[in-house]
């Protein structure tokens, strides 16, 4: 009889100590965010933004020109478009004009490309500051009307290319023998 009401009494310890600590790790506040899907774009494009602007810093001038294979795109290239679809994208997204009306070429120099960068990335904080949520089922026509999508489907489209263009500037960099932002040590 003991066992059994010392099995009983150190069960229900557990379970008080489980329901305890699952209390204690909800998150504090559990209130639905405003605007869900623009406040999550905008917050990586503070991310991005970063980390792309350093990855383009972070490459040598004579690196511009490199190109993993024959077939690939020089890194020049990869600057170019990234200036490209920022201002593209952000540009549809917003229903604002982007500012920057340089022409851009992935044989301009190092300085000049990591300024349309800097410069394509404040024009989409810019231009995404007062995107809500609201109009997310909008139809949008991008890549010069190839491409039929939604306003939400951009904004999706805009974040994953950033992924997608840090990726490869990382692993350009990491072909140049040069550590990429994000793996940098800390400081």
């Amino acid at each position: 009889m003991n066992r059994v009401r010392f099995a009983l009494l150190f069960t229900m310890a557990l379970l008080f100590a489980f329901t305890a600590n699952a209390q204690e790790a909800k998150p504090a506040d559990t209130a639905p965010i405003a605007n869900p899907v623009s406040t999550f774009v905008k917050q990586q494009l503070t991310r991005s933004s970063k980390n792309m602007v350093a990855a383009a810093e972070s490459m040598p001038a004579d690196k511009y020109s490199f190109k993993p294979t024959p077939e690939m795109s020089t890194f020049g290239h990869l600057s170019m478009h990234i200036i490209e679809t920022n201002n593209g994208l952000c540009s549809k997204i917003s229903g604002k004009d982007a500012t920057d009306s340089v022409k851009y070429s992935e044989t301009d120099p190092k300085d000049k490309l990591v300024s349309g960068i800097k410069a394509s990335f404040e024009f989409c904080s810019t231009a995404l500051a007062g995107v809500d949520d609201s109009k997310l089922s909008d139809p949008l026509s991008l890549f010069g009307g190839h491409f039929q999508t939604s306003r939400a489907g951009a904004l999706i489209a805009l974040s994953g290319s950033w992924n997608d263009h840090y990726g490869e500037q990382a692993m350009y960099l990491r072909l140049s023998g040069i550590l990429p932002p994000t793996a940098q040590p800390k400081k």
